[in-house]
């Protein structure tokens, strides 16, 4: 069993492994960067911190985060080279998952998708993507 963190993004429901995440925000102004890829939302500043803001929806080739209102969550990760946002629409909860009831991506999905999407965990009536977290953060285009 592996817990994972959850979030929504669009209809699409994603998690990363907990020990990934350092919390969750509800909001966050966030500044612009002029010149950066279009999946770079901005930077915030989190405690003195600045932090790199990407669209997970952009990324992920959805559409934008964020509903009519401007309601967004910021889904904080930390690594090696720091801290990163991911926003996304809204934050789920954390789920415990079976490695048994994990699939690799279907053959049918290609290009970009195939690279974001490393397999899905089947839940009882919906599938929680498990993504690339590395590959998405990463600001090359």
């Amino acid at each position: 069993m592996s817990q994972y963190c959850t979030f929504w993004v669009g209809e699409l429901y994603i998690g990363i492994e907990v020990s990934r995440v350092q919390e969750v925000l509800s909001h966050g102004a966030i500044t612009p960067v002029p010149l950066a890829p279009a999946h770079i939302k901005g930077m915030i500043n989190l405690r003195g911190h600045i932090v790199t803001a990407i669209d997970m929806g952009l990324r992920l080739h959805v559409g934008p985060v964020g509903s009519a209102d401007g309601t967004m969550m910021h889904v904080v990760l930390k690594d090696d080279q720091g801290l990163v946002s991911l926003v996304v629409d809204r934050a789920g909860d954390v789920v415990e998952v079976d490695r048994e009831m994990y699939e690799d991506p279907p053959d049918t999905l290609q290009g970009e998708a195939r690279r974001l999407i490393r397999g899905a965990f089947k839940l009882e009536g919906r599938l929680l993507l498990d993504v690339d977290i590395d590959y998405a953060v990463a600001i090359s285009e």
